[in-house]
């Protein structure tokens, strides 16, 4: 039984660092088990304190300590399992160190670890003290110079920075040097060694600098980063170009690794990558794995500006960095990919991920106050909501101020670590407003409701909007402040056509009303005809809209609104409310149909693109249903979102068919954005088609994927067959593990598309798995894909009404975490919102989770998770 209760670090207890380092060099020996660390610190007293110098220090072997050369014996500095003090230091000094660490055990992948039998580093956040002892906070900046020293096998060596020198050593050996002229936290510091091929070419800057560039992959894998190179490269011309960012070093290093807790890490010169997120071909990889590679490649590249040369006084300033630079990969995105397109999907995304969250008992703000591990801090809060603040702002001040802002972000801060008060600080001065109000977005929980009231005089022809908003309490913040937002609104006729009207005088036919207290009132004048309100054009606000539309209105938005965002979002409006009321015991039969016919008419529409076509087939998730009315009931919306489904598949049975045949592929494939457009529309139409699985649907299926010449389509075929379930899944199961079982990056696929089975055996076939020998939860791709897929994306089996899924669930949580306990705390989260559902759901999923909480040598990541929602 857990007795201890860890101690929160709070953002109002920070004190600046009571000891800066200029300089630190570094020697690495590298031995799988034994690895020797010397480091050299050109420390001084910052300020006139005299306070003992701490220095971080985790798992790590003491082997010398010395001070301005001499040698410090047990008397003059201690070492815990946490630090190494010194008491009495003078102002300015040398300090070198020695330790030994154990990469080959590190089953934690933070610090230096081995995988695949490379060395390689994952510092942030607080890996660093795991290789050395120093200040390891992300405002101490240091520059780098390393030495790296290691067997001839493992034949590349590489570091941050520029290499200085290499060469050969006596026994086998060899060596590098490398420095890295900018200073930078130690959570950006970054080691790979090990056997590597690698993937060369290089651009030319804006100023006419040649930078290098390369990649390295396992043996033989060079092909496969082709893709990931060439969106490196269309990532550096747009940052020139958007945002007048140049690369500043004459080389760029990216790392394909296969055991990595994260996607990847924006280590200055030298980003490392979860290999799932930087390999593809079309034999291999989906346009999905395509669309993530150039996002995560675009993202980790643009850290360089906003993470690396500017990075975060604190972790609590975690959203300058990772919100920020969020933005940035999405606006790179919807230039590479269509920005409609793009925006529904990143809106998917955050109500998929943040929005429970918001509404669940581990919400916190976008600039969280305290926390027990910073790693449970890397959340969809901090980055999609983050990233969704700083569109607002952009929307509020204009692009103009807004570019504005960011150059004079970019020239003040540079070379520092700051904050998110004198980030909105330089917005202020770029656009002339106060912001004041603004910042209690990065202060305040939860996702404001804004309901929008509308009444047309048709005599007058004005449309009056009363506009209000409300955002629910969230633990430790029970009332809350209005936030200012701006909504975005067109008006179309009964008939589809867009409606002009004016405002304050101006003729126009879309405006923003920035809603800045509880409620506001707005007329528009020269209304006319009777107005169909198009609100939240392209989901202005991170908000849930709550209108007087009725449902007439809506199907005209879904078939003509300009705006494609709304034009997706009045189908998912009608769809989700046509499941929730046969969920809730009042199926509108009539409705359905109606729906139905709807979505037929969308798909013949010649203008409309097939990725966005594609979207419109798909229905809101069950688990956004279940955010839609509480108490949830799992089985219930899960049979009115499968009745919808087939009600669909019966009534589009002849287009669908059409889409199918008429969008295969010819030629070779492309992952170009129209491309996987048309395979995205083929696969929903299949998809759609396996909900009435008559025997000449599971044919179709098993000839799509037997026919399939890449994997999208293979996956695409798949997943038919499963939804269909029977011997035809079984046997195309069986043939492609046998002609994938080769290749872990697929097999993590295989594992993943039978988590979210939906059919009776799902349980017991998830449970199976895990003693599967392709199954390895040290690995985090691996666990992610069975454990983690299961019990987010399969919500009718997780929420088995015998608790059975809640328990495995738990079982996993404590197995892990005595492996890796920061994967673990991320697979806490599923049963956090146990509030949401019905009593005899909420109570077993309660159950586990005091289970986790009373467990002995629990970590600190997984216990702060569990514990807070457990709290009142």
């Amino acid at each position: 039984m857990r007795t201890e209760t860890p101690q929160a670090i709070r953002l109002s207890d920070y004190r600046p660092p009571a000891y800066l380092i200029d300089e630190v060099e570094l020697h690495f020996d590298l031995s799988p088990n034994a690895t020797r660390v010397k480091a050299r610190l050109d420390i001084r007293r910052n300020g006139d304190h005299a306070e003992p110098l701490v220095l971080n220090g985790e798992r790590l072997k003491p082997v010398s300590v010395a001070l301005n050369g001499r040698a410090l014996g047990e008397g003059e500095r201690t070492v815990d399992d946490e630090f190494l003090t010194i008491p009495n230091v003078p102002d300015v000094f040398t300090l070198e160190t020695e330790v030994e660490i154990d990469p080959q055990a590190n089953t934690h992948l933070e610090g230096l670890y081995m995988s695949g039998g490379r060395f390689c580093t994952q510092c942030e956040a607080e890996g660093f003290r795991k290789i050395t002892w120093f200040p390891d906070r992300p405002d101490v900046l240091t520059r780098f110079t390393v030495r790296i020293e290691a067997d001839r096998k493992f034949q590349h060596l590489l570091s941050n920075g520029n290499l200085l020198e290499a060469g050969e050593l006596p026994g086998g050996r060899h060596y590098a040097v490398w420095n890295d002229p900018f200073p930078k936290p130690c959570y950006l510091f970054a080691l790979v060694a090990g056997e590597l091929d690698v993937l060369e070419d290089s651009i030319t800057t804006m100023s006419g600098r040649k930078v290098e560039l390369k990649i390295y992959v396992d043996p033989g894998m060079a092909p496969r980063a082709a893709y990931a190179m060439d969106a490196l490269k269309r990532s550096m011309k747009w940052d020139e170009e958007a945002f007048g960012r140049e690369y500043d070093l004459d080389l760029f290093m990216i790392v394909a690794v296969r055991d990595f807790n994260f996607g990847a890490m924006e280590n200055k010169g030298l980003n490392i990558f979860n290999s799932s997120l930087l390999l593809a071909d079309p034999a291999t990889a989906t346009d999905l794995d395509y669309e993530r590679i150039e996002s995560v490649v675009a993202h980790e590249y643009f850290h360089n500006w906003t993470g690396d040369r500017i990075t975060c006084r604190d972790w609590f300033q975690l959203c300058l960095k990772e919100g920020l630079t969020v933005f940035r990969d999405q606006s790179f995105s919807a230039d590479m990919r269509g920005e409609a397109v793009q925006r529904i999907k990143d809106v998917k995304q955050l109500r998929a991920r943040q929005f429970p969250e918001d509404q669940g008992p581990l919400a916190h703000p976008v600039r969280p106050s305290s926390y027990l591990k910073i790693d449970n801090f890397y959340t969809a809060t901090i980055y999609e909501k983050g990233a969704e603040v700083i569109r607002m702002l952009k929307t509020l001040i204009g692009a103009q101020a807004f570019r504005a802002g960011m150059d004079l972000y970019f020239e003040r801060w540079d070379g520092h670590a700051t904050t998110v008060e004198e980030f909105i600080r330089c917005f202020e001065e770029s656009s002339g407003q106060d912001l004041s109000d603004f910042f209690a977005w990065y202060e305040q929980a939860g996702t404001p409701k804004v309901t929008v009231k509308r009444r047309y005089d048709e005599a007058a022809r004005t449309l009056e909007l009363e506009l209000s908003q409300e955002t629910p309490p969230t633990p430790g913040q029970p009332n809350k402040r209005p936030l200012p937002l701006p909504v975005a609104v067109g008006l179309l006729d009964a008939e589809g056509r867009t409606l002009a009207f004016e405002r304050d005088g101006q003729a126009m036919d879309e405006t923003v009303i920035v809603l800045k207290d509880g409620a506001a009132k707005v007329t528009l004048h020269g209304v006319d005809r009777p107005p169909v309100v198009s609100a939240l054009r392209g989901f202005s606000a991170p908000v849930t809209l709550i209108t007087d539309a009725e449902p007439k209105d809506r199907y005209v938005l879904l078939a003509s609104d300009p705006d494609l965002f709304n034009r997706w979002e009045a189908g998912q409006g009608l769809a989700r409310d046509l499941m929730l009321a046969r969920a809730g015991g009042a199926p509108n039969e009539v409705g359905e149909e109606r729906f139905a016919e709807a979505v037929g008419r969308a798909l013949t529409d010649q203008a409309a693109e097939p990725a966005f076509k594609a979207l419109l087939l798909a229905l809101p998730s069950e688990q956004e249903l279940a955010l839609a009315r509480q108490p949830a009931d799992p089985a219930a919306i899960h049979e009115a979102r499968e009745t919808l489904r087939t009600r669909l598949a019966l009534h589009l049975d002849e287009e669908l068919r059409r889409l199918h045949t008429g969008l295969q592929q010819l030629g070779e494939f492309s992952p170009d954005a129209v491309s996987a457009g048309r395979r995205a529309l083929r696969n929903a139409a299949l998809d759609l088609m396996a909900a009435n699985p008559r025997s000449e649907v599971v044919e179709l299926a098993r000839g799509h994927y037997e026919a399939a010449s890449n994997m999208t389509d293979a996956i695409g075929g798949l997943s038919a067959l499963m939804l269909i379930g029977g011997q035809a899944f079984e046997d195309a199961l069986a043939h492609f593990y046998d002609r994938w079982k080769d290749e872990p990056l697929v097999v993590d696929k295989w594992f993943a598309l039978q988590a979210r089975d939906p059919g009776d055996g799902a349980l017991g076939r998830v449970l199976g798995l895990t003693a599967h020998p392709a199954f390895d939860p040290k690995n985090p791709n691996r666990l992610r894909a069975l454990v983690s897929t299961f019990a987010s994306m399969n919500p009718s089996r997780f929420h088995d009404p015998s608790g059975a899924g809640y328990r495995f669930l738990a079982d996993q949580i404590l197995a892990v975490d005595a492996i890796n306990p920061s994967v673990a705390a991320r697979l806490v989260e599923p049963l956090g919102g146990w509030r949401r559902y019905r009593p005899e759901y909420g109570e077993l999923m309660k159950a586990e989770l005091q289970r986790i909480v009373g467990t002995e040598g629990l970590s600190k990541n997984v216990y702060e998770l569990a514990s807070k929602a457990l709290a009142d």
